[in-house]
């Protein structure tokens, strides 16, 4: 029983050992099926993740390659702002320490200046206390030697006093019988003249008075002389001094414009970094530019008005603006240049619609308005032209020309004048040639050309211009005085000369700048008219009004006349 349990149960163990390995078997060869399918599964999930992982490698160096780029592409211009803003603030920080060191220097200059000058002075002072001591010393020797000189005269004097003492009483001896002498003559004299003591002494003290009159005349003719001389060269002096004096400032003021600016830093600005802006400036407009102590202010210099207009117009602005380079500069000068140009076109339509003078050629309004900035002896020549178109006009009306034709010609006489400076020749020649080139008619050509050579004119109308061209010209403000004031001056020169003792007739020539007197010459003598001459004068300076001066002339002739029979 036991036995048959046991062979059952060993059975069974048999038995399921039998199938368990059976089955182990049969697990292991499914796990190596699934071991292997997963082995492939894996493969090409590993090929899968390198290709997606090569395209993401891929992606991302692009993606940073990208990213660099526009790295580099920010770092370059972050580079360049702050290399731009490092050199605005080293240029800033340069100009500050320029003018810092130029007015540093300036005073430096100004101390050594005041120290040199100061040892100067000092040294001449020095000198000076010597010298005064050298001549105080010698002094005194001269006074030494004139106390010694003056104490001998003194022994001399006492001596020579009681020689002179001992003449004087001997003197007194002699006067007295002189005396008691010419009382004798006298005396005889007397009874030989047949005259009182009284009509002599008359007729002596007339011949006293007679050459008494004489001498002072002489004397006041010679003094007159000496005076007239003594005031030439005064005059002349003081002339040459005030030419001298006042030759600078006309020329400055024909040839400089003042151009402020609001602050000194400016002028660091204007010069630019090493004068390139002040040569580009110079170089485009023709003109010096000027940067002196002169405070808050800058100078234009030339002889050309129009050059020196365009630079003041184009500095103006580029002050304003405060950008200040060479690009800059020449596009503002080329600017004011073409707004110069329009404002000239517009001064010489100003002047023709003024005249009423129609149908000029653009090229002859431009160069009338150029006399804008053109001054012949302080006159404005464009203002000076249209008054005389003006003139012309007038006269024409009055002696029958044509009025149209005459303000043309008026307006056009002077327009050599503005380029005269630019051409060689006058600028009647240049106006003419101008004339024909522009098509004007030969009356304006011929006036233009012939106003101040009347003997070669081949019309009226230079006659014309020349008279209307002189009214113009002459000085600004003077007023003619009326034909009666005129006449009453006359007749009041006249009428003092005449109330004059001796005066036979008198004459005011040379409206009223000179009378002449004719006097008797029985009356007077050349010696009191020089007297006369003088008390004329200061007659019509107390009692008359005039312009100018007026000379007094004195004619005193003689005449001897005697007839053959």
């Amino acid at each position: 029983m036991i036995a048959a349990i046991f062979a059952a149960i060993f059975g069974l163990l048999v038995g399921g050992g039998g199938g368990f390995f059976t089955g182990l078997m049969q697990r292991q060869q499914k796990d190596k099926e699934t071991l292997k399918k997963a082995e492939a599964d894996a493969d090409g999930i590993v090929k899968l993740a390198r290709t997606d992982a090569k395209k993401l490698i891929q992606e991302a160096e692009e993606t940073g390659r990208e990213q660099l780029r526009r790295a580099n592409v920010r770092f370059e211009q972050e580079s360049e702002r702050s290399r731009k803003q490092f050199d605005g603030e080293m240029t800033r920080d340069r100009e500050r320490f320029e003018d810092e060191t130029r007015r540093g220097r300036a005073e430096i200059e100004r101390e050594r200046a005041s120290q040199l000058e100061g040892r100067e002075e000092l040294k001449l002072e020095r000198e000076s206390v010597k010298t005064e001591r050298d001549e105080i010393k010698r002094e005194r020797e001269r006074l030494d030697q004139r106390a010694e000189q003056l104490d001998t005269r003194a022994i001399k004097l006492d001596e020579q006093e009681i020689a002179y003492d001992q003449k004087d009483e001997t003197l007194k001896a002699w006067e007295e019988t002189l005396g008691q002498q010419q009382e004798d003559i006298d005396n005889q004299r007397y009874e030989i003249a047949g005259l009182t003591p009284e009509q002599a002494k008359e007729q002596i003290m007339s011949k006293l008075d007679e050459e008494l009159e004489r001498e002072k005349a002489v004397r006041i003719r010679t003094e007159i002389e000496k005076a007239d001389i003594e005031a030439k060269r005064k005059s002349n002096n003081i002339i040459t001094q005030a030419i001298q004096r006042s030759a600078s400032e006309v020329s400055a003021a024909i040839s400089v414009t003042v151009v402020p600016i609001p602050t000194d830093a400016m002028k660091g600005r204007i010069i630019g970094r090493e004068g390139r802006n002040i040569r580009a400036f110079e170089s485009l407009t023709g003109v010096d530019l000027i940067i002196d102590d002169t405070p808050e202010a800058v100078l234009l210099s030339s002889f050309n008005p129009l050059r020196r207009e365009v630079a003041k117009l184009a500095l103006v602005e580029l002050v304003a603006d405060g950008r200040i380079h060479p690009a800059r500069i020449e596009e503002l000068v080329t600017k004011s240049q073409q707004e110069m140009q329009n404002y000239i076109r517009e001064r010489g339509d100003e002047a023709a619609l003024e005249t009423n003078v129609v149908g000029l050629k653009p090229g002859l309004l431009q160069l009338l308005g150029r006399m804008h900035f053109r001054t012949s002896y302080g006159q404005n020549v464009l203002q000076h032209s249209v008054q005389v178109a003006h003139l012309t006009g007038m006269i024409a009306v009055e002696v029958g020309l044509d009025e149209t034709l005459a303000r043309r010609a008026g307006l056009l006489h002077d327009i050599g004048k503005s380029i005269d400076r630019e051409i060689e020749g006058t600028h009647t020649e240049i106006g003419a040639t101008l004339g024909k080139r522009f098509g004007e008619s030969p009356e304006v050509i011929d006036a233009i050309a012939n106003h101040h050579d009347l003997e070669q004119a081949e019309t009226l109308y230079p006659v014309i211009v020349a008279a209307a061209d002189a009214i113009s010209a002459s000085r600004p403000g003077a007023r003619r005085e009326s034909l009666e004031s005129y006449l009453r001056r006359l007749e009041n020169l006249e009428a003092i000369a005449n109330s004059f003792p001796g005066v036979n007739n008198s004459y005011a020539i040379q409206a009223g700048r000179e009378i002449r007197i004719i006097v008797e010459p029985e009356k007077v003598t050349d010696s009191s008219a020089t007297l006369l001459a003088r008390d004329v004068a200061n007659r019509i300076e107390q009692d008359m009004e005039y312009p100018g001066q007026v000379q007094v002339t004195v004619v005193r002739e003689s005449r001897a006349v005697e007839y053959a029979r």
